[in-house]
């Protein structure tokens, strides 16, 4: 993807990093407490609960290209053309009930469902497909492939490519749909607050807001009323993983998506019949990106010395409280399993610990130690620098304090700034910070994961803004590599040159993986049945995924 798209803004979310999040004190839902026995008919009547443990208030903007969009903007308001599930690597047709590939790569062609009405009760047309995507182009820019998308009738809508372009179906099949009669007749859409979005999805009304709280409620013109089971959805704000994880520690709430250190001991035994979790290893890399614009960065030499000084089983284990596999030298996470290329997977070399060849590579790199241990850079300057991380991510910042204690074994000095994740996304976008712990791309092939990594086209210069690559690296055999892989309609093809795509990455390690991220995800059932497990993977336990909406539609207050 061009991940500059509104969809973007939930990958954002995926890694704690809500933009506007203010550091304000939790709030307990006592008023709507799942835990303990509940009656039938007041389980009928209750509201999911969810903490949001990065933003301390919430703001009454519904807009989907705002940066503090509040919460299931794109999970329940709006809805895609299709899902696609991690868990399975299935596909499921949301808003299009199908879709023709050309033959020549150069287009797709989706029939949009009979009946689909947006929350004020006109229909869904192909128009308001058209206009998402020139409305996008407009304000995020992106999908830079892509020629026209074309209304055919009411029900059909065709999107051309400039060139052949395989990962496409994804890339526009997944991004959310709004309605052109409201959008269209917007002064400011960029900046309009949406405070009374319309919306395809199955909860779309809000209800009761407040700073800490708000509620959405059912959709009245849903296309799936069946599958409204729940009464609504109420939010909850939280300043950190702590006064989240305490919610759901004491039954506060029905889903707790965050990172829970020691959930067997914290969670799960206090209610052992009714508390579960499920964290698959689905989620996107989380990297250690160095600012490559910025010397010594630039040195791939410099950039495999430190990686080589990371103990990842540290960084794992103490960091993520072991929920989390180590990276190695592909870069790709557990989602990729089966892009994996073996002879670069089992004989990596850079992503192991070996604190021997770190201090080697930076001897030769010009690097040179003093007499106090301590390495300087090739202007005399001292071999420091920050690793960036916003201060409301305890796990993340956990596994900054490792890496940090772990380059003074090669001389080398890292200090952890973490203000809040506002400042931190700042530096990312406009090119001005050293270092940090970053996600990345993560759709169902590994084609935007080498491009935001290593694609040419997706550098931007310092000080120029960029929802890609903040690393800032580009390489030019990964781009004719690129140009291949999007222009291969076979995936045996695409496999053959996602190999190729993994020998370069690790020669060149544009970035230093540390591991592959978890899908957070548990729920205490006393309220609500029908979760997704590891056994019944019909979606993940994360509440910013496009998977999301089909946990909303499942679950069913218990009987």
């Amino acid at each position: 993807m061009t991940q500059s798209r509104f969809l973007r803004s939930a990958r954002i979310t995926a890694a704690g990093l809500a933009v506007g999040a203010l550091l304000l004190t939790g709030c307990s839902a006592t008023a709507n407490k799942p835990a303990g026995s509940s009656s039938s008919s007041a389980n009928q009547n209750a509201l999911l609960t969810i903490p949001r443990e990065d933003m301390g208030t919430f703001i009454r903007n519904f807009n989907p290209f705002a940066p503090t969009v509040n919460p299931m903007v794109q999970q329940s308001i709006y809805e895609s053309l299709l899902i696609f599930n991690p868990a399975k690597g299935d596909t499921t047709p949301w808003l299009a009930t199908e879709w023709n590939v050309a033959k020549d790569g150069k287009s797709i062609t989706f029939t949009l469902r009979d009946g689909v009405k947006w929350s004020d009760g006109k229909p869904l047309v192909a128009e308001d497909v058209a206009y998402t995507f020139q409305l996008q182009k407009k304000i995020k820019g992106g999908f830079d492939y892509l020629k026209a998308v074309t209304p055919e009738g009411t029900n059909k809508v065709t999107f051309t490519f400039n060139t052949p372009w395989s990962p496409a179906l994804y890339d526009v099949g997944q991004l959310t749909i709004l309605p052109k009669h409201i959008w269209s007749a917007l002064k400011d859409p960029e900046k309009d607050t949406n405070a009374k979005p319309v919306g395809t999805g199955p909860y779309t009304e809000v209800d009761n807001f407040q700073a800490q709280s708000f509620v959405l409620k059912k959709n009245p013109n849903y296309w799936q009323p069946e599958k409204q089971k729940i009464a609504g959805i109420k939010m909850l704000a939280f300043a950190g993983n702590d006064g989240a994880n305490l919610a759901a520690a004491n039954g506060d709430v029905d889903w707790a998506p965050q990172f829970i250190p020691n959930i067997e001991k914290t969670f799960v035994s206090k209610d052992k019949e009714h508390r579960n979790y499920w964290f698959p290893p689905t989620g996107a890399m989380i990297n250690w990106q160095l600012n490559t614009a910025k010397a010594p960065f630039n040195d791939p030499k410099v950039r495999k010395a430190l990686s080589m000084a990371v103990d990842r089983d540290q960084v794992t284990k103490i960091g993520m409280s072991g929920y989390a596999q180590p990276a190695d030298c592909t870069g790709l996470s557990g989602n990729y399993d089966s892009w994996k290329n073996p002879a670069v997977k089992d004989n990596c070399t850079w992503t192991k610990l070996n604190v021997e060849e770190a201090n080697k590579l930076l001897d030769e790199a010009g690097y040179a130690k003093g007499a106090d241990g301590k390495r300087t850079l090739k202007d005399g300057k001292p071999f420091e620098f920050k690793i960036s991380v916003g201060a409301s991510s305890s796990d993340w910042l956990s596994v900054a304090n490792v890496i940090s204690q772990n380059l003074q074994a090669v001389g080398v000095t890292a200090k952890v700034d973490s203000p809040d994740w506002a400042a931190v996304v700042a530096g990312y976008e406009q090119g001005t910070f050293d270092s940090g712990i970053v996600w990345s791309a993560n759709d169902p092939s590994p084609y935007k994961y080498f491009n935001t990594s290593m694609g040419s086209a997706t550098v931007k210069p310092v000080g120029t803004k960029t929802f890609d690559n903040y690393h800032r690296f580009g390489d030019p055999k990964a781009d004719a590599l690129l140009k291949e892989f999007v222009a291969a309609g076979d995936e045996a093809k695409q496999k053959d040159i996602a190999y190729k795509l993994q020998e370069e990455y690790n020669d060149v390690a544009p970035l230093v993986p540390l591991f592959s991220g978890p899908e957070w995800g548990a729920y205490n059932d006393t309220r609500f049945t029908g979760w997704p497990t590891q056994d019944n993977a019909y979606a993940t336990l994360s509440v910013r995924a496009p998977t999301t909406v089909l946990v909303l539609t499942t679950l069913e207050p218990r009987k």
